[in-house]
């Protein structure tokens, strides 16, 4: 008789826990994978995947009026937002098809049910119990609401997903990248948005030149930004929702939406009886190796709140399994990670912000290009983007590339490669241009705004 039921039994069944559940079974693990919701996870049942897909929809507005400068007669069509969740949601069920496949292909057991722990080797999930060798926990984050009265009646992007009719107005809570991307899709779609946040402007951690600019765009669109406004009651009325602010003021909308950021989703797990510690913000608590204060319990992506980003769940999966069931110890870098908003219009980063760069660095350099795009010459449209580059003056090596504007997160992925190839200012100068393109301006800047 075996010891254990399972070598690895992984409790959550989103990007992480499904890359590496599917290759510690290609290693020749016995591998089990539990879910309470559906498989797939966050990115792709009620985060990246369907917000995008409604970013895209926001999208046609822009293009079916821009059309018209290029020759096109035509109006824009009237829009359903019940043909849209629709259309999404059947997306969603074939993405999710798929990953319930790949671990059937890839020999996972899975158990349908939400996993807790019993012990350091026992996983209980509806009502039965399993034992594991080893035990993964991927079960991400989750929205995180302001402790207001009336916070009942806000949505979060869980939600805002699912609505069954498109709101006339919308008050958003919250300026992080979840707030301003469906800020850009309600805006698209036809609804007048409100951005409430408590500090002067969007997106904290991100480059400030980004930040103001973006903020910019969106105001440009008719989204109005209220800065250092703290919300203190939300209450329901016969037309919709009222926000109360700190100083009494009063907005109203048709729905309130809850961006105020996300959790490692640890509550229930029973992680302390397991002995597994936490940190004050109730992450999951691991070494370089993803391995917790247990040595048979690992844990990966949002649950540890190193960086919340599927990718990068990913990648620590797999980086898990090489250590445990490939005898090869493996951690990752999380230097020089790009990332994207998707907002209206989209931002792209890669590397250290100038604050960031001029905290570590004796001297730095800053190059800028600020443009209308050239689609938008003959648009007429009111939009810009903007490029910019941190380099480390002494070395010039580059340091961060910063991108406003269409196609910023698919030129800086590009971007990303080379810094984490450690390329300087020079070998940024010495390539040849792609022209005409946006992208060529990250090559074309040679003189230092400072």
């Amino acid at each position: 008789m075996a010891e254990f039921d399972f070598d690895l039994f992984t409790i959550g069944a989103g990007s992480g826990g499904v890359a590496a559940s599917r290759r510690a079974a290609s290693m020749g693990a016995k591998v089990a994978i539990c879910e309470g919701s559906r498989v797939g996870g966050t990115c792709v049942i009620r985060g990246c995947v369907p917000k995008k897909l409604l970013v895209y929809a926001a999208q046609f507005r822009d293009a079916f009026e821009d059309s018209c400068s290029y020759g096109w007669s035509t109006t824009t069509p009237a829009f359903d937002w019940a043909t849209l969740i629709g259309r999404k949601d059947a997306e969603i069920d074939r993405l999710n098809g798929i990953y319930i496949k790949m671990l059937e292909n890839s020999g996972v057991t899975l158990h349908t049910g939400f996993g807790r722990l019993i012990d350091r080797h026992t996983v209980e999930v509806a009502n039965k119990r399993y034992t594991a060798k080893n035990i993964l926990v991927a079960t991400g984050g989750w929205p995180a609401l302001p402790k207001i009265p009336g916070i009942e009646h806000a949505v979060t992007s869980n939600e805002a997903l699912q609505l069954g009719t498109l709101p006339h107005s919308v008050i958003i809570l919250g300026g992080g990248y979840i707030a301003v991307e469906f800020a850009g899709i309600f805006r698209g779609l036809g609804a007048e948005v409100t951005i409430m946040i408590r500090g002067e402007e969007l997106l904290n951690g991100f480059d400030d030149d980004i930040r103001v600019a973006l903020a910019q765009e969106m105001r440009k669109r008719g989204i109005t930004i209220l800065t250092r406004t703290q919300p203190v009651k939300v209450e329901e009325g016969p037309g919709g929702f009222t926000v109360t602010d700190q100083l009494g003021r009063e907005h109203s909308a048709g729905l309130v939406m809850a961006a105020t950021g996300r959790r490692p989703n640890t509550r229930d797990l029973g992680l302390e009886a397991a002995g597994v510690a936490l940190d004050d913000a109730g992450a999951i608590r691991v070494d370089e190796y993803s391995r917790t204060s247990v040595d048979n319990i690992f844990a990966v992506g949002d649950v540890t709140d190193r960086m919340a980003l599927t990718p990068v769940a990913i990648a620590e999966g797999r980086a898990f399994v090489e250590t445990l069931f490939n005898d090869n110890p493996t951690s990752i870098s999380y230097a020089n990670i790009p990332t994207a908003v998707f907002s209206i219009p989209p931002l792209g980063t890669v590397g250290l912000t100038e604050a960031e760069a001029r905290a570590k660095f004796a001297t730095v350099d800053i190059y800028k290009a600020g443009f209308r795009p050239m689609k938008h010459t003959m648009s007429g449209r009111d939009e810009r983007v903007l490029m910019k580059l941190v380099v480390d003056g002494e070395s010039q090596r580059v340091l961060g590339c910063h991108m406003m504007g269409m196609d910023a997160p698919e030129i800086v992925q590009g971007l990303g490669i080379a810094l984490n190839c450690g390329a300087t200012k020079r070998d940024f100068d010495r390539t040849i241009a792609l022209h005409p393109s946006t992208a060529e301006e990250f090559v074309l800047m040679r003189e230092k705004v400072s």
